[in-house]
């Protein structure tokens, strides 16, 4: 990472209803900051597609990782 390290949220999957192709329940996924997708109850994160979608907010756990351990996941 370069110089400016930034602060990435991530956040596991507690519960995948009607989104087993998408979400696994247990694992650990990159949030993406959407101010909008967040005050209607979203959470951003980049799924099993590769790609960053919304869903319901009660469907993760926010967690907080050092970013030593975000440098070192990054690759």
């Amino acid at each position: 990472m370069n110089s400016e390290k930034e602060q990435r949220h991530f956040a596991v999957c507690i519960k995948n209803d009607g989104y087993s192709a998408s979400l696994e329940v247990g694992k650990l996924y990159q949030v993406v900051p959407d101010a909008a997708a967040d005050a209607q109850g979203y959470i951003r994160i980049i799924d099993e597609s590769g790609d960053d979608y919304g869903y319901s907010k009660d469907r993760f756990f926010p967690i907080d990782i050092p970013i030593a351990l975000q440098e070192a996941l990054a690759g």
